[in-house]
């Protein structure tokens, strides 16, 4: 197998160490001495001996058996010698021009790779022009014009890569004829698709550069307050439902108030409250406790307009009762459009929509839980989110998690390894009633994986994931690359013989199942690559800590993106 060289190598050290491969493979081959046929027997003066005395002697009979023998085994001989390419005289034979045409046709496909590699390293220049932010502030119609650039320009970075990988694996196909030994190892012609490719400049996987933003500035009006309702689905549906609570709150100059630990998740032991308000300067964000005392033990909300028609506010009878036992006391729900309630899919809205619905002048409102609102999804999904602050992003894990993924990932993981969420539990009936599938079959799913491996060339594979441990023993059993096993590790249980979780555990937050999930998170977002799980807001939560956080990169997509399984069960 050919040496790697090293990402610090040059150009031309490359080169020349292909080169050098290459001669290496080839060049004995062609300069293998031929045999000469010069014949064993001499059967020129045969009549003279044939017609002396000893003819029936018994020297003669032996002559005279073994020449049919001797002439089988000269022409054996000489066929060997017409196949395997020899010639008589200097002249060629078709084997021979079919071996040097190969030969002409590597030496062409190796100046094309230099070509496209040198096309691929400019095309890194050229995406920083792509992603350079504009000299003017952005508008609505430009960041879409951008960002619509970016994405062409991604996909023809993507193309040209295909292209260099292509060339590659034609260069394989016509080194295995020349190969010398054991000929099995031409069934791994793709071994050495990306040699070549490691040097200054080249990086498929490279980070996606940050867009400008569109985004508005928070400033909350004094004793003006938004109580945040979230209640669809578990925690990561929560967390988005919070970063659209706090732009309305944006939009109405308005502080919001996160719920009690009584009515929803206790969100200080995941998330990094004061890091929010550091962003700002200013607060923008207060804990249920710090509202109950600022209103003095008389909390109401003035009034209720829903976002949701139906229920209204997405809240149940067992809801207004939590609200109403924290001391809580509110007027009539309303809903702000009451004819969504007949709509089986929510309506886009904008700025220009919720304004006039939502501005009131009263202390305290509620817009009830918004995870389906479909509002402004350009700005809300910019990295940094649509909210102007100096921070990288506002909803991160707690200060003890992000430490801890930290510690993890030096334990065990360095920093080149791909992360994977396999979504599994009750992903199977969720996936098929939606009109394209989500959920693959184990060995489709480690095909998939297979081709981001030979991408990113990681060592290890995060494994975050509830699956059971048969679907993940036969997943690891199909990731086999280049011969050897791709590691999927997943984060262990606890042991105090390892201390890089012994920071959660002195704080009390060991065990805990938010505080887990969100260190999975954490460590995904800080993965070299990332492969999601389509459908999952698990995932998405992962893919907005990574845009925010800068870590994203070219090659982070869902598992299978752009395929369906290869088998759908029917539906009960």
């Amino acid at each position: 197998m050919a040496r790697i060289p090293s990402s610090s190598a040059s150009d031309d050290e490359l080169e020349e160490e292909d080169e050098e491969e290459e001669h290496r493979n080839l060049v004995p081959q062609n300069e293998t001495k031929r045999p000469h046929p010069n014949s064993a027997l001499e059967i020129g003066h045969l009549p003279a001996r044939i017609g002396g005395r000893g003819f029936f002697s018994r020297k003669c009979c032996l002559h005279f058996l073994l020449l049919p023998a001797f002439l089988s085994l000269l022409i054996v001989v000489v066929l060997l010698f017409f196949y395997r390419g020899g010639s008589i005289g200097g002249a060629n034979f078709p084997l021979d021009r079919m071996r040097e045409s190969e030969l002409r046709a590597l030496f062409l496909l190796r100046d094309q790779q230099l070509g496209l590699l040198k096309l691929w390293n400019r095309t890194r220049s050229v995406a920083l022009d792509v992603s350079a932010p504009p000299s003017s502030a952005p508008n609505s119609t430009s960041v879409r014009t951008d960002l619509a650039k970016a994405a062409a320009f991604d996909e023809f970075r993507s193309a040209l890569f295909e292209q260099i990988k292509l060339n590659k694996k034609i260069q394989n196909a016509l080194l295995s004829s020349h190969n010398v030994g054991n000929s099995s190892s031409s069934g791994t012609s793709d071994d050495n698709v990306f040699f070549g490719m490691s040097g200054p400049g080249v990086d498929v996987c490279r980070k996606v550069d940050r867009p400008a933003s569109r985004t508005i500035e928070w400033e909350p009006k004094k004793d003006r307050y938004l109580f945040a309702i979230c209640l669809s689905g578990q925690m990561s549906n929560h967390l988005i439902c919070l970063e659209k609570h706090m732009f309305f709150a944006a939009l109405l100059d308005r502080a919001l108030v996160l719920p009690s630990p009584r009515f929803d998740y206790q969100y200080d032991q995941v998330l990094d409250i004061d890091h929010i308000n550091e962003c700002f300067g200013r607060k923008v964000v207060i804990k249920f406790d710090e509202f109950s005392e600022t209103l003095e033990n008389k909390m109401k909300i003035d009034r209720f307009i829903c976002y949701m028609a139906s229920p209204p506010c997405y809240l149940d009878e067992e809801h207004i009762k939590k609200l109403k036992d924290l001391g809580l006391s509110f007027g009539k729900i309303e809903a702000a459009w009451p004819e969504d309630a007949k709509l089986k899919m929510q309506k886009k809205r904008f700025v220009g929509d919720i304004m006039p619905k939502f501005t009131s002048n009263d202390e305290v409102i509620a817009i009830g839980d918004v995870f389906y609102a479909d509002v402004e999804e350009e700005w809300m999904k910019q990295p940094g989110g649509p909210l102007a602050h100096k921070c990288k992003t506002l909803i991160q894990p707690s200060r003890f998690i992000y430490l801890t993924a930290q510690r993890f990932v030096q334990t065990f993981l360095g920093s080149n390894f791909i992360a994977l969420h396999f979504r599994r539990h009750g992903f199977l009936k969720f996936c098929n009633l939606k009109p394209e599938s989500c959920f693959f079959p184990i060995p489709q799913a480690a095909e998939c994986l297979l081709r981001i491996v030979e991408k990113a060339d990681v060592p290890v594979i995060y494994l975050s994931t509830d699956a059971a441990e048969s679907e993940t023993n036969l997943l690891q059993s199909l990731v086999v690359f280049n011969g050897k096993q791709v590691p999927l590790f997943k984060r262990p249980d606890h042991d105090t013989a390892e201390k890089w979780d012994a920071l959660l555990y002195r704080n009390k937050l060991g065990g805990d199942n938010q505080v887990e999930a969100m260190l999975d998170k954490t460590i995904c977002a800080m993965s070299t690559v990332f492969i999601g799980a389509s459908g999952s807001t698990f995932t998405e939560d992962i893919l907005r800590l990574r845009r925010d956080w800068g870590s994203a990169s070219q090659c982070d997509e869902y598992l299978c993106q752009g395929e369906q399984p290869n088998y759908i069960a029917e539906n009960d």
